[in-house]
């Protein structure tokens, strides 16, 4: 006879139930009792060598899918050390449920009993990188609270949620019948009526109605909707670095996402009438708060508190897809007009001309060959690193998506949310890293290769952390403390079992291509130094 069902199964049913099939995370000492579970469960466990590494899976393979992705970490070391990944989710919006365990129930509550791993309030370290946090304190809570966490999670604005479950909750035995009848949907948010009127008037009586499409148009799946939107106002489009993929490229509508180029921040600055969708105009999508709207703005967001937080504006409260839907239902459909498209084209041909007036050739072509390499549908995961700034304004995703870690910034995003991605799916998964960020997750090369995730990695080695390198230099005239030793990543990547490239910049296409047609991962390493553009907030 096998063993009784615990707390631990009904976590792993609950999750089923609620749709999950894959998991992430390290196992830990007050968390076996839901490692054992997983032995019982359908659910395929992803299992990373660090815990923030663990929260950045999970972190990309939610972007990928847009489902809420589980997270099982441990107490005490093992859950705190996923707070500064959980922060890259909550700005980004990524709904990750994470489930931690926690000492024992007689602990709680500041007992001080002295348990391992025992802090006197594990969940208020929570407080600013999560949406809420629950804690199970008996096994017939669980089911119902990871499925109002899960529903948290994936409510607009989608965003991280903590459950914890106390290590003797997930052991004790337990008579409830198999969990099946839960449901996480989460209600859809939308946006009120006499503001959606409003809106479209604004619009249809606008001369010159531009559109800023941020993160949350792609969230929400907007990307019909807003090319009906745009086409039917004649509007131009410009796109924020985390919404790449919201509208076509090439369109001759689209301002593509040069942000942080004045061309682009005077263009958005003179509409009469600047539809913001999805985005709280923050630091980089408004050029460093440069941006000074001389029209009307209508701001449409999901998040409450990004309403008007940095330009006054007539604030839709909603979801970007729903509202943009609504919108375009609404509006007057314009005849075409050359003479927008001109206007665009006009804008895209500054901005070019600004860069050819700048010796930067040898980034551009490194780009360039990247994109040729990458297959249209693949995704992409950027680190913070030089080649990553040049893609958040230069990349065109073309039918697969570009993921950064520009929401919170911090290093070692891009080699675990690209192995949460290729969980995900069938198909190589792209990711970037500098030499700097490649260190802090290195060790997922194990991951990568237990797992088989088809992932290339492109290590651009440039001896230290080369974006602090060029602000230092800027600002100070001369760096400080951004030069690094680092090994030998080829070979490296062999002791992990992962095969390797050693690249340079003509051969890059070529070798990237070759290293993304074969299954697996595989590590391509380009030595070489990236300028950058030069800023136009502080001219």
């Amino acid at each position: 006879m096998g063993a009784p069902r615990n707390g631990g199964d009904l976590v792993t049913e609950t999750l089923t139930a609620l749709g999950a099939r894959v998991a992430f995370g390290i196992p830990g000492q007050h968390a076996l009792g839901l490692f054992d579970a997983l032995r019982r469960s359908e659910l395929e466990f992803v299992s990373a060598r660090v815990e923030n590494n663990a929260a950045f899976a999970a972190d990309g393979y939610a972007r990928r899918t847009g489902c809420v992705a589980p997270l099982l970490v441990s107490t005490g070391p093992g859950a705190l050390l996923t707070l500064a990944s959980l922060q890259e989710s909550k700005a980004s919006s990524a709904p990750v449920l994470v489930i931690s365990a926690q000492i024992p129930r007689a602990g709680l509550g500041g007992a001080r009993r002295g348990f391992l791993h025992e802090l006197p309030e594990q969940s208020a370290g929570f407080a600013n990188v999560t949406k809420s946090v629950y804690t199970a304190r008996h096994a017939s809570q669980i089911p119902s609270a990871l499925a109002e966490a899960w529903r948290t999670a994936a409510a607009a604005p989608a965003g991280p949620v903590l459950v914890e479950i106390p290590q003797d909750v997930l052991l004790e035995p337990t008579a409830l019948p198999p969990v099946a009848d839960v449901d996480g949907s989460p209600a859809p948010l939308e946006p009120r009526a006499e503001l959606v009127a409003e809106a479209a008037r604004l619009l249809d009586g606008a001369r010159r109605p531009v559109v800023l499409a941020g993160g949350g148009v792609g969230r929400a799946g907007g990307h019909g909707a807003l090319l009906d939107l745009a086409e039917a106002l004649q509007a131009p489009v410009a796109t924020t670095f985390g919404a790449k993929d919201a509208f076509p490229w090439e369109h001759p509508l689209s301002l593509q996402s040069w942000l942080e180029d004045r061309h682009t921040t005077d263009y958005l600055a003179g509409a009469d009438v600047l539809l913001v969708v999805g985005s709280g105009l923050g630091e980089l999508s408004s050029n460093y708060h440069t941006l000074a709207p001389r029209g009307r703005v209508v701001q449409v967001e999901a998040d409450l508190g990004k309403l008007e937080s940095n330009v006054s504006a007539l604030g839709v409260h909603g979801d970007a897809a729903l509202t943009l839907a609504a919108l375009a239902a609404r509006v007057t459909r314009r005849p075409h007009d050359p003479a927008v498209a001109a206007e665009v084209a006009g804008v895209r041909a500054a901005v070019a001309a600004r860069l050819d007036a700048q010796d930067l050739s040898a980034e551009r072509d490194v780009l360039a060959a990247v994109r040729a390499a990458l297959p249209d549908d693949a995704p992409s995961f950027w680190d913070m690193t030089m080649l990553a700034y040049w893609a958040w304004s230069a990349w065109d995703p073309r039918r697969g998506r570009m993921f950064s870690a520009q929401g919170a910034g911090g290093l070692g995003y891009g080699l675990p949310a690209a192995l949460g991605a290729a969980a995900a799916g069938d198909g190589p998964v792209l990711a970037v890293s500098g030499d700097g960020g490649a260190m802090y997750s290195i060790a997922e090369l194990a991951t990568a290769r237990q797992h088989d995730l088809d992932v290339t990695w492109l290590v651009v080695d440039d001896g230290g952390y080369g974006i602090l390198r060029e602000y230092m230099e800027d600002a100070f005239g001369q760096a400080a403390h951004t030069e690094l030793a680092r090994p030998d990543f080829a070979a490296l990547a062999a002791a992990f079992g992962v095969p390797s490239t050693l690249t340079a910049p003509e051969r890059l296409r070529e070798d990237l291509a070759a290293a993304l047609a074969a299954p697996g991962p595989h590590v391509v390493v380009l030595p070489m130094v990236l300028g950058l553009f030069a800023p136009t907030h502080t001219a």
